[in-house]
C-alpha cells in the first residue's frame, strides 16, 4: 500500500507541474508567414490567433482566392507550431513518456 501512495504523490506532482505548464503555455506565442513573409499569422499556446498581418501588394480583389490560401496556410501551420510547443513542454514533465491524452491539454 505504500508504493500506492508514493503513485498518488507523484501523480499530484505531475498534475501540479502540467497545470503550470499549460499556464505557461497560454502565455506563450508562435509566428509564422506564409507566400513568403506576405502573411504573417501569431498565435498564442491555447490555439487563440492573437494577431494577422497581409502585406497589401497581395490584396488584388481579383484573386481573393490566393490571399485565402495564403492565410488559412498559415493558421494551419500556427496552430501545428502550439502543437510542438505544447508537446515539447509536457514532455519535459513525462521524462518523454507519450501519455495519450496529454497533447490535447491546451
Amino acid at each position: 500500500m505504500k508504493g500506492f501512495g508514493n503513485m498518488m504523490k507523484q501523480a499530484q506532482k505531475i498534475g501540479a507541474e502540467m497545470a503550470k505548464v499549460q499556464e505557461e503555455l497560454t502565455k506563450k506565442t508562435v509566428t509564422v508567414t506564409s507566400g513568403g513573409g506576405m502573411v504573417t499569422i501569431t498565435a498564442n499556446g491555447k490555439k487563440e490567433i492573437t494577431e494577422i498581418k497581409i502585406d497589401p501588394e497581395i490584396i488584388n480583389p481579383e484573386d481573393k482566392e490566393m490571399l485565402e490560401d495564403l492565410v488559412q496556410a498559415a493558421v494551419n501551420e500556427a496552430i501545428g507550431r502550439v502543437d510542438e510547443m505544447a508537446n515539447k513542454e509536457m514532455s519535459r514533465i513525462t521524462g518523454g513518456l507519450n501519455i495519450p491524452g496529454l497533447g490535447g491539454l491546451v
